[in-house]
């Protein structure tokens, strides 16, 4: 019961911040989306690290860790490769265009047909498989731990896994509606605070169960590498190239994620709040991957195997953490899965506004039409992503034994590529050409499948990289007479110190890779 209060207090507490960050009536459509672009560095680095962390790490991630170990960090520390590039290329490029949307950028150097197919493309993604997945692992994880708890919302775990989707989906829905970035900014601290203190319980309490630190090295050797071989299924080494381009979409194109650093208040603390998130992608990246390490080498000295690796994360919660401290866990779940969700909203009602409702839609639409317009974005989406989280239930109970956030990344890249494609193409060259840029585009999605088809074997981040590579070179090849711009030009940073921090964090993963390998 202390565990229900305690979830319940959070979930009271979460509302009542949100709506204390309610704007005034006639606020305007860049206060309602970008709050004001006046966002400082300490809400850029949580508010974005704790949109980017989902349920997907602590169940998906973990269990990935449980199965394959360190390389499954891997995901985790490169994105300081992506967060990097958005800092010093594509952020000074957005701060300086004053644009609201990535799709406004697209749309300057490529054109309104490629930037209304990217817009749509992005749209479709969110509100289906990004909103669809996060309401599902944080409604999954939650029966997996309270299931005893939770029985009197139905028997049936589909049933009563479905009715946490709804329930995780209207809650997160109604404060973003009301709040706008503003309010999923205020929320995303909280959120961040309390998913870093679950993880970092969860981690300590594993790690001494296990025997230490040390034991890490004694007890599960074979899982403390980072890089994996070459021909490994899953995690071989080579992933790495495909998965340093699709970095590049994610923080450098997804508009979830720039959002924050658009909304920031100068150049300087944009740039110092994806760093201090950088370094924030270290420690999740040791309180998501260390458990499922350990948790492998407790079970396996007992000779007792989970049977389902996305069973670790809730196997630790019910068997080695005590009443109340399992309510914080849960909180941080929800944390976890909710400041996925809301930004993923806000970001869906502002590309629907400015890029879709205002450009074909109300072309002299006031700020008031525009905020309507996202508001009911909200609505719409909601329904969506309801619906792909029953689809992926049943999915995931399908195929039970799966890493299932694999499954999920494969599906993301039929689009992510394509996006990859777009940016560099309008961030690294002069002069693009742009119906060739749609093109290469389109052509992302048939490249997977004749990959698929004819070289099943072949990692799914390999494949990627490959599709990426082969689209941008058909852009490339038809741009050819004007060449890339100047990467002096590129690269931009506020200050000596901010550019000897970015040079710094750079090392530092280069270090990681050296000292892990």
């Amino acid at each position: 019961m202390l565990d229900l209060i305690i979830v319940l207090t959070y979930f009271a507490a979460i509302m009542l911040l949100a709506l204390s960050g309610r704007s005034q009536k006639d606020q305007s459509a860049e206060q309602y989306f970008l709050s004001s672009r006046n966002l400082r560095w300490p809400s850029i680095a949580l508010s974005t690290i704790a949109t980017n962390i989902n349920g997907y790490q602590f169940l998906g991630m973990m269990g990935s860790a449980y199965l394959y170990g360190l390389a499954q960090a891997s995901l985790e520390i490169n994105a300081v490769q992506g967060i990097l590039i958005a800092a010093f290329i594509f952020v000074p490029m957005y701060l300086r265009d004053r644009i609201i949307t990535v799709t406004q950028f697209i749309k300057a150097r490529l054109g309104k047909t490629v930037s209304l197919a990217y817009v749509i493309s992005n749209i479709g993604l969110f509100a289906t498989i990004t909103l669809g997945s996060a309401l599902f692992w944080g409604a999954y994880a939650a029966d997996l731990v309270f299931a005893d708890y939770l029985s009197i919302l139905h028997e049936d775990r589909m049933v009563r896994i479905s009715i946490l989707i709804i329930g995780l989906g209207i809650f997160s829905a109604i404060y973003t509606y009301i709040g706008g970035l503003g309010a999923v900014v205020k929320t995303d601290i909280l959120q961040f605070a309390i998913l870093l203190v679950g993880g970092v319980v969860i981690t300590f309490v594993i790690v001494s169960k296990l025997g230490g630190w040390g034991e890490l090295y004694n007890k599960t050797p074979q899982l403390m590498h980072l890089h994996l071989p070459a021909d490994h299924h899953q995690l071989p080494w080579i992933h790495m190239f495909g998965l340093f381009l699709l970095n590049i979409n994610y923080w450098c194109a997804n508009q979830t994620i720039m959002q924050r650093s658009i909304a920031a208040q100068s150049l300087r603390e944009a740039q110092v709040g994806l760093m201090v998130g950088g370094l924030m992608k270290y420690v999740m990246a040791i309180i998501i991957v260390i458990p499922g390490i350990a948790l492998y080498g407790i079970l396996q000295e007992q000779g007792s195997p989970l049977t389902e690796p996305d069973l670790a994360f809730p196997f630790i919660v019910k068997e080695y953490l005590p009443i109340g401290v399992k309510g914080l866990i849960l909180c941080a779940l929800f944390a976890s899965l909710m400041s996925t969700v809301d930004s993923t909203f806000n970001s869906l009602a502002t590309l629907w506004s400015i890029d879709i409702y205002k450009e074909y839609i109300n072309k002299e639409a006031t700020e008031k039409q525009l905020i309507n317009a996202g508001r009911k974005t909200i609505l719409v989406t909601l329904f969506t992503g309801i619906a792909m989280g029953m689809v992926l239930l049943y999915i995931k109970f399908e195929n039970p034994s799966e890493a299932f956030t694999h499954t999920l990344n494969a599906l993301r890249y039929y689009v992510n590529c394509g996006v990859v494609v777009l940016i560099c193409a309008a961030g690294f060259l002069i002069a693009p050409n742009r119906r060739i840029a749609l093109i290469a585009f389109l052509s992302t999605v048939p490249l997977h499948i004749l990959f698929i088809q004819f070289v099943p074997e072949m990692n799914y981040f390999v494949r990627a990289g490959l599709v990426i590579v082969i689209a941008f070179l058909m852009i490339y090849l038809f741009s050819m007479k004007a060449g890339w711009k100047s990467w002096k030009s590129l690269f931009v940073a506020d200050n000596q110190t901010v550019r000897w921090l970015g040079f710094s964090l750079g090392l530092s993963l280069i270090i990681l890779h050296i000292i892990f390998h």
